[in-house]
């Protein structure tokens, strides 16, 4: 499946193996990857072979919907950081659409808030998710779940 684009693209050559290795390597999975089937990977492997299959012709934007969704929680955070380390070492733009305003927060420097197919809101993420301007955006922050305020740790003074 990683070699797909390549095939696909009229790219595939000598190199491919060491193409599909080297992208699998890129996301943290060995080479022999390759030699398993699907249903031997978790949600987290599956994903980081969606982002080798992604990255294997080395592109330099990728489009990303929903990116981490239907992952739990630590793999979540792994595969953002993936991400993040594939968008600095490659030089890639990521194009991203989310719902997932920490994903958005960790990934993007420019967000777009769409309400009903259009654009409401954009401009640098730490200003729009920081101090929003329209009230779909407000709304949409507002609701983002937070721990409840008793169980947030007290800062004390020592």
């Amino acid at each position: 499946i990683v070699s797909e684009p390549l095939r696909s693209l009229g790219l595939a050559g000598p190199d491919t193996d060491g193409r599909v290795a080297a992208a699998l390597a890129g996301v943290g999975l060995p080479a022999d990857a390759g030699d398993r089937y699907p249903h031997e990977f978790s949600g987290g492997q599956r994903q980081r072979i969606a982002l080798a299959r992604a990255t294997v012709c080395d592109p330099r934007v990728l489009l990303a919907d929903e990116p981490v969704s239907a992952l739990d929680v630590t793999t979540r955070v792994r595969i953002v950081d993936l991400l993040g380390e594939l968008k600095e070492s490659r030089g890639l733009t990521i194009a991203m659409v989310s719902h997932d305003l920490s994903v958005v927060a960790a990934l993007c420097e420019h967000t777009a808030v769409l309400e009903s197919g259009r654009v409401v809101e954009q401009g640098d993420t730490r200003e729009v998710l920081g101090a929003p301007s329209h009230p779909y955006t407000a709304r949409l922050i507002a609701s983002v779940p937070r721990l409840p305020s008793a169980l947030r740790l007290e800062k004390h003074d020592g």
